[in-house]
């Protein structure tokens, strides 16, 4: 199964949304809150290419983009070849 990681705030609705959508898909994901900025937040910006919004959602470490962006995946009938793609262990030999 993939490493799913998702950058949410608590209030957004794109990241209920997109949230909601991992869950009836029994997709187990990894939540950074930046609801107050600091280090996961600046990660998240790094990470994205700079971008400031919420969900930024990364999929074995490929930056995935937002909830539109995941919705689009999943409409394409791209997101499950995504999820299922096994987890990279670079750090073991």
């Amino acid at each position: 199964m993939a490493k799913l990681e998702i950058y949410t705030k608590a209030t957004c609705p794109f990241c209920l949304r997109a949230k909601r959508m991992l869950q009836m898909k029994k997709v187990e994901y990894a939540e950074y809150s930046v609801d107050r900025g600091g280090p996961k937040k600046d990660e998240m910006v790094e990470r994205s290419g700079g971008r400031m919004t919420v969900p930024q959602i990364f999929i074995n470490g490929r930056h995935v983009g937002g909830c539109d962006d995941l919705m689009a995946l999943e409409y394409d009938g791209k997101l499950d070849t995504l999820l299922a793609a096994p987890r990279l262990n670079l750090g073991q030999a």
